[in-house]
């Protein structure tokens, strides 16, 4: 029987390859720039081929997963204002399975309500033009996007002087919602809360 690797395991494989291609040990040698072979050999293509060799060897990579049912799933832990979560994530560079979906819909109602608690009088900020602008929003306003979503994930940047939660409610698959290229079937809100006065930095 053939081992199947665990999803700690295919993260490890990746960040390797990763560092593989960013070093230049991995290039996709048939890729070109224009197409013209005159002017393709006057254009640096360094850059493009390694990019372009590790996202073939992702999408290798999630094939694996489809075929062997290796979930993209990692938990986490976050402790905020004396409360604690564990929570379900997908990974960065992994898919989400139909499973792992069904995971990420039955935590939400969790991460919400620790999101909801450690934000009491923060200062709330939802995201637009891909994270390049803020507008100020109420708790209600998000609770409309909350009952619109289908799962929720959380980041925090802490320092000794600054408070910054950021809420990510989505639909669809999490892979295609953070950076809006699956939209309308998957996408994602980023809600910033921050302390009074303050101004997002995520």
């Amino acid at each position: 029987m053939t081992k199947v690797y665990t999803t700690q395991q295919l993260i490890q494989v990746l960040a390797a390859e990763r560092q593989a291609c960013l070093k230049g040990e991995r290039l996709k040698l048939e890729l070109t720039v224009s197409g013209n072979p005159v002017l393709d050999q006057f254009i640096r293509t360094d850059g493009l081929q390694q990019f372009s060799a590790y996202q073939d060897f992702k999408a290798a990579i999630h094939d694996y997963q489809r075929e062997n049912q290796v979930s993209g799933i990692i938990w986490k832990d976050v402790t905020l204002k004396g409360q604690t979560l564990h929570y379900p994530e997908v990974d960065a560079e992994l898919i989400a399975l139909a499973s792992d979906l069904e995971i990420l819909k039955a935590s939400k109602n969790s991460i919400w309500e620790f999101w909801f608690v450690v934000t009491a009088a923060m200062d709330l900020h939802l995201s637009f033009s891909n994270g390049k602008l803020y507008q100020q929003v109420s708790i209600i306003d998000v609770e409309r996007i909350a009952q619109r979503t289908e799962w929720a994930s959380l980041w925090k940047y802490e320092n000794s002087n600054f408070l910054e939660i950021i809420l990510q409610l989505g639909w669809g698959k999490p892979e295609e919602a953070k950076y809006k290229r699956g939209r309308p079937h998957s996408g994602s809100e980023f809600i910033h809360a921050v302390n009074p006065g303050n101004q997002p930095i995520g």
